[in-house]
């Protein structure tokens, strides 16, 4: 039975769990024991309307089962089949941390997707697992249940081609349709027609497969930033400058990437502003964060290339800089730099200004690397 050892090899011995033709089975005795939160699943309640096969743990099992033995997931590229089976197992992984019940008795796991979709991201950035493979089954977590509503939405059509940029809705798809197999309801029939047309939606928006093809890079980040955009419209991309936008845990090698790759461009870090100021990386950031706009802005009206320097770890953070940047009219790249959780400790211990390793933890835990939609280049370096 392959076993968990070192962060070197957990990805290869996860890769040995995802069966195999002809058997196509399924060794849960070797999956459970892999990590506590799929343990937890076992005694995590559902409402008995949605999931009268009881709790996540039999949920999570029958899913599996459903999305094995469906013939179009085991004609797939072995990499696919991997990353869904791997989805599938962890689809619900965050329920545990978010059930409660309800005073009207009901059991509710509101935000499960998200947060399961985070945790799923720690475990395999602690397994080892690569980037792309990782972050494409983390986006199915995190919009595992769209197709269950899609068409119930005000615009679906807009909402799928968002989602598109997100994960691969195909690939969504027959996981809904997995979900819903996984389950023992009364509505399981209306259930598998809403996804039947998701998937209509998607193909008749062209990014059933793909993302869709928008006419370039800024009509793209116009779609995600206007409301009423018209996803066929061909923006005019005339930029003042060119921003480079950092992103990546305390450590993780962004001070070695721009000196290799942006040596001449003027930087503004927030590191060392908090320097300047006498200001920790645990205390209020308010000062800081001011400070860094108003010289980006000094830049920015200059037309000047330069590089903003910080974690920027999470979309909610890496918003307002690219807020600022497109309201001068720059065009965005994101650089994320990423390697393993004991590298990131190591190195972030040999810099000057190193961080408490607590403070690396928080961060990582709330990590949301760049996806391709928010920025007008986006790097995995």
């Amino acid at each position: 039975m392959p076993k968990l050892r070192r962060a070197s090899d957990t990805h290869d011995d996860l890769m040995l769990l995802v069966p195999t033709g002809p058997l196509w089975r399924i060794d849960w005795d070797a999956i459970w024991p892999l990590w506590p939160e799929l343990a937890a699943l076992d005694t995590c309640p559902q409402g008995p309307i949605h999931h009268a096969e009881g709790d996540v743990g039999t949920h999570t099992r029958m899913v599996v089962e459903a999305l094995v033995a469906e013939p179009y997931w085991r004609n797939l590229a072995r990499d696919d089949q991997t990353y869904l089976f791997w989805a599938a197992v962890l689809h619900d992984i965050g329920k545990p941390a978010v059930t409660k019940h309800e005073e009207d008795g009901r059991i509710s796991s509101r935000r499960h997707s998200r947060v399961g979709a985070s945790i799923a991201r720690q475990l395999l950035w602690h397994a080892g697992s690569p980037f792309a493979w990782r972050e494409a089954l983390c986006g199915i977590i995190a919009h595992h249940q769209l197709p269950f509503w899609l068409i119930e939405r005000p615009d679906p059509t807009r909402m799928a081609i968002e989602t598109s940029w997100r994960c691969r809705p195909d690939h969504l798809c027959l996981h809904a349709k997995a979900d819903a197999l996984g389950r023992v309801c009364a509505d399981q029939d209306a259930i598998l027609e809403s996804v039947s047309l998701a998937a209509i939606t998607f193909q008749e928006a062209c990014c059933f497969d793909a993302p869709f093809a928008f006419a370039n890079d800024e009509s793209r980040v116009a779609y995600f930033d206007l409301p009423d955009r018209d996803p066929h419209y061909a923006a005019h991309a005339d930029f003042t400058c060119t921003v480079t936008v950092m992103s990546g845990l305390p450590g993780s090698g962004k001070d070695t990437w721009i000196a290799q790759n942006r040596p001449y461009h003027p930087v503004v870090s927030l590191d060392l502003i908090r320097d300047e100021l006498g200001v920790s990386a645990t205390d209020n950031q308010g000062q800081v964060i001011q400070a860094a706009h108003e010289r980006a802005r000094e830049y920015l009206r200059k037309g000047t290339d330069f590089v903003w320097n910080a974690t920027n770890v999470t979309r909610l953070n890496r918003s307002k800089v690219l807020r600022l940047l497109r309201d001068y009219g720059a065009k965005v790249e994101i650089v994320y730099v990423e390697v393993g959780p004991n590298k990131v400790h190591r190195q972030n211990r040999d810099r000057p200004d190193a961080v408490p390793d607590a403070v690396i933890d928080h961060l990582a835990r709330k990590l949301e690397p760049p996806e391709m939609w928010e920025a007008h280049e986006v790097t995995i370096a």
